[in-house]
């Protein structure tokens, strides 16, 4: 699922080297925090939020096929 997340955001910004994922157990569900450089958080985010909330839904898609929930947060 990280493998995901971070080949949706390298392909969607301009500086792919600055891309971090950091990946969190809750419990019941994993949480991934998206980071990338400030330049490119519009790019991630996208118009009114629609390209962030595709790449949550893939993400729950990817979760939910292995069994796991998932969450994604973008930014800080």
């Amino acid at each position: 699922m990280k493998e995901l997340i971070e080949f949706l955001a390298r392909s969607l910004v301009d500086q792919p080297d600055a891309v971090n994922i950091e990946e969190e157990d809750d419990g019941d569900r994993i949480i991934f925090h998206l980071f990338v450089a400030d330049d490119d958080m519009g790019k991630v985010i996208g118009k009114q939020g629609r390209i962030a909330n595709a790449m949550r839904d893939l993400l729950k898609v990817a979760a939910a096929r292995q069994g796991a929930r998932a969450r994604l947060e973008i930014g800080d």
